[in-house]
């Protein structure tokens, strides 16, 4: 399939491609979770859900796999550097009773993936309790196991956690397409800047597109 994109055309391959969907949580995209709590505009992440929902049910009919990520720690908090915890200097960290449950912390209410969005059978869950989604994962192992050679990225936030797993995927060998309008920032400028570093000098890190042009190349391989 080739999609329009920056800075060049960009050729995918279904059968050896993986949307991978970055940390589309309760805590960083609903009201009143731990986002809005440190004072930002979650709406400025919730954008995202329609063209991610548009996007997800194009790759599902087509036949392809899906992968989700959330940032979150064990319980006991064993895989949580001191230099994260203490990180902002906020009234609460990590650990700590938030409004969905404890903060960061994997099997609490806010650390669920929003209902929009939500998994079916069959599409893995990464558990990653850094910025970057190989690291401290079995990500790189699924990856391998299932032939995948391509990722289509999509989550939030595009500085952070986007920008981060983009970089290590590279690094490691795939090709990456992140979709644009499917990524968000709490800080508009972020996101901005954070696509123009993926897509420059001829695409150090990969390539951006809008969901509308991926969407077009599925809707010929539904299934």
């Amino acid at each position: 399939m080739r999609i329009e994109a920056k800075p060049y055309e960009y050729s995918l391959n279904l059968s050896t491609a993986a949307l991978l969907i970055i940390d589309m949580q309760r805590d960083f995209l609903e009201p009143g979770g731990f986002g809005e709590m440190l004072g930002n505009d979650v709406s400025q992440l919730r954008r995202t859900i329609e063209p991610n929902q548009a996007l997800l049910a194009a790759w599902r009919a087509a036949g392809g796999l899906v992968i989700y990520t959330r940032e979150g720690h064990r319980p006991d908090l064993t895989d949580l550097s001191p230099a994260k915890k203490i990180r902002g200097r906020g009234a609460s960290c990590i650990g700590d009773p938030g409004p969905m449950g404890r903060i960061l912390v994997r099997g609490e209410a806010g650390h669920d993936i929003i209902p929009e969005l939500y998994p079916v059978a069959g599409e893995p869950v990464i558990d990653k309790p850094g910025k970057g989604a190989f690291f401290a994962t079995d990500l790189h192992a699924i990856l391998q196991n299932r032939g995948i050679q391509q990722l289509v990225v999509t989550g939030v936030t595009t500085e952070v956690c986007v920008n981060t797993t983009v970089r290590e995927a590279n690094d490691r060998g795939f090709d990456c397409l992140v979709v644009a309008d499917c990524c968000g920032s709490y800080f508009p400028e972020f996101h901005d800047i954070g696509l123009r570093m993926i897509a420059a000098q001829g695409g150090i890190f990969g390539w951006v597109a809008p969901s509308a042009a991926v969407t077009r190349a599925l809707a010929g391989k539904a299934t």
